[in-house]
């Protein structure tokens, strides 16, 4: 089978959709399938184009059997929601030239956000004749209405006009979260197509030796004998980093207790300026960390922390969730009540869920989980049995190769007939 993927974030990008985007393509690719990924240069999360793809317009290049063909976008310094539809913009142009150039496929694959590559996927679907799933890792437009960040305008409604758009010409519609799904499905799409498409717990991960995994790390950057409380991932608005930051000011006094932000983001900057500007000697940070060193500083936390904004719910999941829970790291999660990671949390056991946008809450969960080992312990092991028994991807992975085989058969049945046909006309001619 022949798979076009369009997605904006791909290998070699740490965080965000780029590492699962890549996990299934790398996939399907070693499954002997013909996969090749339309994408943009690597700027994410530093919102910065990497070094060695500085000054390129365009990239062809093979990555662990996958055909990347890569574009120019223009990338914002600091993003907006003005700058961030102008980046949307190029890229949704430049993306549509590398597909047309890719040729045919079986079936389109599309990641979402951003929303229009709906437009893109459409125009490809009427062009060749062929099926496409818009998998939905981000709800775009109900969680820029839940922030607040565009009003109740024009805008707001094109987008709501495009997320419709997407799901009625859509074959397939997939997403993260049962939570994700029932949103899509508030939205009168058909329950039989929207489907999961689960987030991955690493194998690698399942078997990483907590504490003594971690002493390299905690040597290296002067975290011996402390309690390690990690932030890593994407420093966003919609994260709402200040309340870690309220929560370090309340008992700076309790010093062996050490927050540290690991990634980059939108936020970042504002972030370290604000430590600086309340002299928070408790918290330190760290760029996004390589594989090699991620694996180590998860094994060094004692904690790690998943914040969310009060108003974002289910529109998105953050796939660190998984990460987390499959290396067996403890949570404590300031979010809505109503949000999927909340409710994994309290059906794992793998954490502790407090208010979002509240400090106070958030610092006496941490310092009730560092006086309490046998929690600790028993919550890493409950996260790593969920983890393995519903994000395995022994098991996800064979299950979303069998979906999109049943959406591009049709079209593959169709090929072999014509192909069957042809073969029939040259033996008789």
């Amino acid at each position: 089978m022949r798979i076009l993927v369009l997605s904006v974030n791909y290998w070699p990008e740490e965080t965000g959709i780029g590492p699962l985007t890549t996990w299934r393509c790398e996939y399907l690719a070693s499954r002997g399938h013909d996969v090749t990924v339309c994408t943009t240069l690597p700027y994410y999360p530093e919102w910065r184009v990497s070094v060695s793809y500085k000054h390129a317009l365009w990239r062809r290049e093979l990555h662990n059997g996958v055909r990347i063909l890569r574009s120019w976008s223009w990338i914002p310094k600091r993003v907006t929601s003005a700058k961030r539809m102008v980046f949307e913009t190029t890229f949704l142009m430049g993306n549509l030239m590398t597909a047309l150039s890719a040729g045919r496929p079986d079936l389109l694959l599309v990641e979402s956000p951003p929303l229009g590559l709906a437009l893109t996927a459409a125009l490809l679907r009427r062009l060749w004749g062929i099926p496409f799933v818009y998998d939905v890792m981000d709800l775009q437009p109900d969680a820029a209405a839940d922030l607040g960040m565009l009003g109740d305008g024009m805008l707001m409604r094109s987008l709501y006009w495009l997320e419709k758009f997407a799901y009625d010409r859509a074959t397939l519609v997939s997403t993260l979260t049962e939570g994700m799904r029932r949103r899509i499905l508030q939205k009168e799409v058909a329950p039989d197509k929207v489907t999961l498409f689960a987030a991955r717990a690493d194998s690698a991960l399942l078997q990483l030796r907590r504490g003594t995994g971690g002493e390299a790390f905690r040597r290296t950057h002067g975290l011996k004998g402390k309690f390690v409380v990690l932030y890593t991932g994407n420093m966003g608005i919609k994260q709402g980093l200040d309340v870690i930051l309220s929560a370090a000011r309340l008992y700076q006094d309790r010093t062996e207790i050490v927050y540290l932000f690991a990634g980059d983001g939108a936020v970042r900057k504002d972030t370290e300026s604000r430590t600086a500007a309340l002299r928070l000697a408790n918290v330190k940070f760290l760029p996004v960390q390589p594989r090699e060193q991620l694996f180590q500083m998860l094994a060094a936390a004692d904690v790690c922390l998943i914040t969310q904004q009060r108003t974002v719910a289910d529109v998105v999941f953050p796939s660190r969730t998984a990460t987390f829970m499959a290396a067996g790291c403890p949570i404590v999660a300031s979010v809505n009540p109503g949000s999927s990671v909340a409710s994994i949390l309290e059906r794992s056991g793998a954490g502790l869920v407090v208010a979002p946008e509240e400090p106070m809450p958030l610092f006496e969960a941490i310092a009730s989980l560092q006086a309490n080992s046998r929690k600790l312990s028993e919550m890493s092991e409950a996260g790593r049995r969920f983890a393995q028994e519903y994000w395995d991807e022994k098991v996800i992975l064979p299950g979303m190769e069998s979906e999109l085989l049943r959406i591009a058969k049709p079209g593959l049945d169709k090929e072999m007939e014509s192909a069957s046909a042809l073969a029939f006309q040259r033996r008789i001619q």
